[in-house]
C-alpha cells in the first residue's frame, strides 16, 4: 500500500445482480491504497451479488440511496457490471442524473463488463473510446462511441475493460486515474486531460 489515494471518497454505483467479482476486486483495490468506498444503490439494505449473472454469491449493504447521494461528495466512481445490475441501474433517473454529475465535474470514472450500458442512457460515451462486453458494443456505437477491444482503455479519465478476466489490469488503472483527481471540462461537457 503506498497510501495514493488516502483521503479520497469513492461511490461505487451497484444493485441486486452486481457481479460479485466487479465489486469487490476494484473496492479492495482502492481500499489498499487508502479510499474510502461506499456502495450506493437504488435503496438502503442488502443487495444481491452474483457469480456469472445467474448464481447467487453474497450480499452486500448499500451504504446509501443514490437519490440521498451527492456527486459533489465523491472524488471518483466505479461501476460494476453483471447484466441485470446494468439494467436496472441505467433505467433509475437518479442513478443517470448522478454519473451525469460526476461527469460533468470531470471526476475519474471506472467501468467494467456491463457498466458501459449505465453511460450510454446518460448520454455519457458519445465522443469517446472506451471497451465493454461484447454484447454492449452496438450500443456504445449506436450512442457514438468508439468501442476497442483490448483488456482495458482510458479516455480523459474514464476507465473501461472488458469482463472480470481483465480486472487485474482495471484496478492498476482505476487507482492511476482516481490518483491523478479531476480532469479539466471543457465547454462542451467532455471533459479532456
Amino acid at each position: 500500500m503506498t497510501g495514493r489515494l488516502n483521503g479520497k471518497r469513492i461511490a461505487i454505483l451497484a444493485t441486486d445482480g452486481v457481479e460479485q467479482v466487479e465489486l469487490e476486486q476494484p473496492r479492495e483495490a482502492v481500499n489498499r491504497e487508502g479510499a474510502q468506498t461506499e456502495i450506493l444503490s437504488l435503496s438502503e439494505g442488502e443487495i444481491q451479488a452474483m457469480n456469472h449473472d445467474i448464481e447467487p454469491a453474497d450480499t452486500f449493504t448499500a451504504d446509501k440511496a443514490v437519490k440521498e447521494a451527492s456527486a459533489a461528495d465523491y472524488d471518483a466512481l466505479i461501476l460494476p457490471g453483471g447484466t441485470v445490475n446494468a439494467d436496472r441501474l441505467r433505467m433509475d433517473p437518479d442513478v443517470v442524473g448522478f454519473v451525469q454529475e460526476i461527469f460533468r465535474a470531470g471526476k475519474p470514472v471506472g467501468v467494467i463488463c456491463h457498466g458501459p450500458w449505465t453511460l450510454v442512457e446518460a448520454d455519457l460515451v458519445r465522443g469517446r473510446t472506451l471497451t465493454s462486453y461484447p454484447s454492449l458494443r452496438t450500443d456504445i456505437r449506436n450512442a457514438g462511441g468508439t468501442v476497442v477491444d483490448e483488456e482495458v482503455v482510458t479516455d480523459h479519465g474514464l476507465v473501461s475493460s472488458r469482463n472480470p478476466g481483465d480486472l487485474q489490469a482495471f484496478c492498476a488503472k482505476i487507482v492511476e486515474e482516481f490518483a491523478e483527481g479531476a480532469h479539466q471540462v471543457q465547454a462542451s461537457g467532455a471533459t479532456a486531460g
